[in-house]
């Protein structure tokens, strides 16, 4: 789904729909030939005054009206039932492709921009604004466009009966379009500031739940969690005050438009009285005038729709024109796993400082590499940006000697396995979060993986072993349990490179050496970059790199560093004593 950057909002929405053009003209045309039927009882009743002020007393001529009245409403139902169907589905196809495109979109971004993104704003995008497209697609195309064809064919006859009862007509239509310019002046920018007002609260909905085993624990309420609170109050109060600024507006308009007999009755009895109107074109001309409102006052419920495209598609448009990892395609050769890293420099955005400043750092296959260094220091982004989370902002990435933008995405994270203190697992069985680690994996497979990490004893006390629902989050397993499940995902990827970003920082002594040991049948023979919590854990790593304010302060083995290191020689005097005092 390509899309000009800058166009109008209409006409992106019209290019996501690109493959189902056909079915919405069909769609449209449909409608047209309905509400084009819906008008011939109007037509009907007016011949069948004309014959009565005619005298006519000719049974069959007035049966035949009725049966043309009847087959219009009848045309009317079948028309407008086919043109709603062809539109329907033509829209949740569309749905359908621009949600794929939307979460297709996510998995070719920077890992960091999802990360940074409150899951509660993608939500509202994925599911809420894309959902808002159903009734510009769904109604709009094909409805307002026929109620808007329609009514112009009938002022076209109108003018051809009386060109002054024509614009007469007209008059409260004119008057009631003025209401209309005032209530709609705004509403764009009251829609925007719902849609703000809205993702306040999604995101602080998604917080609170979040963080419920917080609120429960401090024995707070959803009320007395003042951003919580703060929020929905907020957001119902904006609906509040804008229905109640925009009522007056509404109540006018839908009470002045309909009203056209009030200047066609007294206008055309006064043309009629001093001879310029026909008795039959006057009763013609009301009957007519009256249908002319109805389809107009359809075409007016999409007004709304019209004023929100803008915020609804530039919402979804920031997703699918967020900057994405930029990859070739075609696999290039890597004979040796060496990484470096060749005075790097990293900002997560434009408006925030530098998180790495010239980082020059060598990791050779099969060695251990332990980042160490206080909290923010940058260690973790050093891990993320060479799995390929994001691009360096300066400097290079290489592997082998090739700059990893050079090596398709698909192919070096095929090479890494990443492990972390807060691994997801999905609302699916154990086996299946496993297998998740290599998808044509066979079941024995997976379970020799658990077997490896240590998951195969607390799985068969489950009521269905592998087959047991994870839960959403993982939330049926303990902390300890979900690492286990991810360490095994990430043995069964086998992957040459592995990633530890602090993966046993939260878990209790219990579960930590059980952890430990699977950590070790992971890595074996790999090539290990660890970001280090215990510093116990990495005294016999190959190289241990300390970082401080987001450069390296030193690097080296650990009995070097002690006396080399400051920095480090405090961190460890900080951790023995944190030991001893336990």
């Amino acid at each position: 789904m390509k899309e000009k950057t800058g166009s109008h909002p209409a006409a992106k929405l019209w290019g996501w729909a690109r493959p189902y053009h056909g079915s919405f003209l069909g769609s449209v045309l449909l409608a047209v030939l309905g509400v084009a039927c819906g008008m011939i009882p109007y037509f009907s009743v007016a011949a069948i005054l004309r014959l009565l002020l005619s005298g006519s007393v000719s049974m069959p001529a007035y049966l035949m009206w009725c049966g043309i009245a009847l087959a219009g409403y009848l045309g009317k139902v079948l028309f407008g039932s086919f043109s709603t169907l062809i539109s329907h589905t033509a829209t949740y196809h569309t749905l359908r492709d621009l949600r794929k495109a939307l979460t297709s979109k996510l998995a070719r971004v920077p890992m960091g921009t999802v990360l940074n993104t409150p899951s509660g704003q993608y939500k509202t995008t994925i599911v809420d604004r894309v959902e808002g497209m159903e009734p510009t697609l769904a109604h709009l195309i094909p409805e307002m466009t026929s109620n808007a064809l329609v009514p112009i064919a009938i002022l076209v006859y109108l003018l051809i009966l009386d060109w002054r009862m024509a614009l007469i007509s007209l008059i409260t239509l004119f008057i009631g379009f003025i209401f209309v310019a005032r209530s709609g002046k705004t509403y764009a920018k009251r829609w925007a500031g719902a849609v703000e007002a809205g993702r306040r609260m999604n995101n602080a909905i998604v917080e609170y739940i979040g963080g419920i085993q917080v609120v429960k624990a401090f024995s707070q309420s959803a009320g007395s969690y003042q951003k919580y609170a703060d929020a929905v109050r907020a957001n119902g109060q904006y609906y509040v005050d804008w229905m109640g600024d925009n009522l007056k507006y509404m109540c006018l308009w839908t009470s002045v438009i309909p009203a056209v007999l009030v200047a066609v009755l007294p206008a055309g009895f006064a043309f009629w009285a001093g001879g310029s109107l026909s008795a039959p074109d006057f009763l013609t001309i009301i009957v007519l005038s009256l249908g002319l409102t109805g389809p107009i006052m359809a075409a007016m419920t999409f007004v709304d729709d019209l004023a929100v495209i803008g915020t609804n598609v530039g919402e979804i448009s920031g997703i699918l024109e967020t900057a994405e990892l930029e990859r070739p395609q075609e696999p290039v050769r890597l004979d040796h796993l060496d990484i470096a890293l060749k005075n790097v420099s990293f900002t997560y955005g434009k408006d925030s400082g530098e998180v790495l400043r010239g980082i020059d750092l060598n990791i050779r296959p099969g060695t251990v590499t332990a980042l160490v260094g206080p909290s923010g220091s940058g260690k973790s982004t050093i891990a993320k940006l060479i799995a390929g989370f994001w691009d360096v902002t300066d400097g290079q990435i290489t592997v082998d000697g090739c700059d990893v933008r050079r090596i398709p995405l698909t192919q070096w994270t095929a090479q890494i396995a990443y492990v972390s203190q807060d691994n997801y697992l999905f609302d699916r069985s154990i086996r299946e979060n496993i297998r998740m680690g290599r998808k044509n994996a066979t079941d024995a497979e997976v379970e020799d993986a658990a077997k490896a990490s240590g998951c195969e004893e607390f799985i068969r006390r489950l009521e269905n072993g592998y087959d047991t629902a994870a839960g959403s989050g993982g939330g049926s397993l303990s902390g300890g349990e979900r690492q286990r499940v991810a360490i095994a995902r990430a043995m069964l990827k086998n992957a040459p490179i592995v990633i530890l970003d602090e993966a046993t920082a939260s878990i209790d002594p219990e579960n930590e050496a059980a952890i430990q040991k699977a950590l070790s049948a992971l890595t074996k023979g790999k090539t290990l970059i660890v970001i280090a919590h215990h510093l116990s854990t990495i005294t016999d790593a190959d190289n241990i790199v300390v970082v401080k304010n987001g450069k390296i302060a030193a690097q080296g083995k650990q009995d070097e560093l002690l006396s080399t290191c400051p920095v480090y020689a405090d961190m460890w005097a900080a951790y023995q004593g944190t030991r001893d005092q336990a």
